[in-house]
């Protein structure tokens, strides 16, 4: 396609001007003034490569987390067609899309002949999921810079976001702690924890009586105690709500989102310490599911099945999930379910679909508290809308703390935090219930 340069009409302003100076009728004084420019422009643009003689790579970095940065790479190759032979000027403009947060999204290049010319932006994602810029537009001008040609290339790409993971280092604190629990370099009160035995060894001041192994003491002469360590190859089920009540906002990021950053720090702690994680996401049907594992690949197994997740606008089939998790995992597990504890939805969907799983299941509930919620329960009103929202911040708190009271009775652990703390108390409850025997 044809395509007139700033060139080209900057030289017919010129010519306009020249018209009116010259003393010439004006059909004859446009023929003699934009006559030889228009001839110059057919010329230039019939002389101008074609973009499809020119070889176009775009290089994505493929993953990057939400908020990171990264750089989407172009390179143009004049290596075949009729400007091989030539320097070619190309423009360039990608469809990227506008929550990449790229510092541009076109490019100018100058094509050596015979050669190649690379150019690249800047991107800072500002939304997780799969992005998939399909085309390119190439603008290749003519030698006079009078006009050029431009077409539209393919080039398929996919570029993921995945949320951040930014209980990391959290993460790694707590295995460290655990695994030195476990060698017993920690005082003797974390010494011989656990249910599965590990070594006989001399009795110490600070071990349990009841730790006493009678027959070894009576083969050794001395005191001899047993000393156990946590059970490994536990199952741990994230059950991740993708429903309506996770959408809200909490400190400017969706519910969703914490829920996620939870899953990757639990997943991370237990697969690390020999346990399997797997992931059951949902709202009114099942949407990814990943069968629990210890392999090192896990944590991105789980985080590639949850990064395109949005909350939809519907009713989360707790029952279903639930149903799918017990027909898929039926060893006794610690199944945790990450949720919103809004009272009327815990009331009529998670509540009465509990039970199913509670039998025969360490259940756990998770869920991120809204700080501004407890900051506006807390405050002191100066003015009449500041005093309906204390009240109903308060009346918000009473009715998290009934559910919460509500999820105990039927047995389940209830870990309710502020974004940041979420996943570490999380991480924390599971490293309890693993310390304790209790699957």
């Amino acid at each position: 396609m044809p395509v007139p340069t700033w060139r080209l009409a900057a030289a017919a302003a010129i010519a306009s001007v020249a018209v009116l100076l010259l003393p010439l009728p004006p059909p004859l004084g446009l023929v003699v003034a934009d006559g030889p420019l228009l001839a110059a422009a057919v010329v230039d643009w019939l002389l101008a490569a074609r973009p499809s003689d020119l070889d176009v790579e775009r290089e994505l970095p493929g993953i990057v987390p939400l908020g990171g940065d990264a750089s989407v790479t172009w390179r143009v190759a004049n290596r075949r067609g009729r400007g091989a032979g030539r320097a070619v000027r190309v423009r360039l403009a990608d469809e990227l899309a506008p929550s990449l947060s790229a510092t541009t999204r076109r490019a100018r290049l100058t094509v050596p002949a015979n050669g190649r010319a690379a150019a690249s932006t800047a991107i800072r994602p500002r939304r997780r999921g799969r992005f998939t810029p399909t085309e390119v537009v190439l603008r290749v001008e003519g030698p006079l810079g009078l006009a050029a040609r431009q077409s539209r290339r393919r080039l398929p790409g996919t570029l993921r976001v995945y949320p951040p993971f930014t209980s990391r280092d959290e993460a790694e604190l707590r295995i460290d702690k655990a695994r030195i629990l476990e060698v017993g370099l920690r005082s003797a009160q974390g010494r011989g924890g656990g249910t599965e035995f590990d070594a006989l060894r001399e009795y110490s001041v600070d071990d349990e009586f009841r730790r006493i192994d009678w027959a070894a003491t009576a083969r050794a002469g001395k005191p001899i105690v047993r000393t156990y360590r946590a059970e490994r190859n536990q199952t741990v089920l994230l059950l991740l709500d993708a429903g309506r009540t996770m959408a809200g906002r909490v400190e400017g990021v969706p519910r969703l989102d914490h829920a996620m950053d939870a899953v990757m720090m639990l997943t991370a702690v237990a697969t690390r310490l020999g346990d399997r994680a797997g992931l059951v996401a949902f709202d009114r049907e099942v949407r990814a599911v990943v069968s629990p594992g210890h392999a090192r690949d896990q944590l991105s197994r789980v985080t590639e099945a949850m990064y395109s997740l949005e909350p939809e606008l519907v009713e989360s089939d707790y029952r279903g999930a639930f149903a799918e998790a017990l027909v898929r995992f039926r060893r006794r597990a610690m199944l945790v379910v990450l949720t919103e504890l809004a009272e009327q939805a815990v009331s009529e969907t998670l509540l009465p679909a509990l039970p199913l799983i509670a039998r025969n299941h360490l259940v756990v509930v998770a869920s991120v508290a809204d700080p501004d919620v407890a900051t506006w329960a807390r405050s002191t009103p100066a003015e009449a809308g500041a005093a309906y929202r204390k009240a109903a911040a308060t009346a918000a708190l009473a009715d998290r703390r009934r559910t919460v009271a509500r999820l105990r009775g039927l047995g389940a652990v209830v870990v309710d935090d502020r974004p940041g703390r979420l996943a570490p108390e999380l991480a924390d409850a599971y490293l309890r219930v693993k310390a304790t025997g209790r699957l």
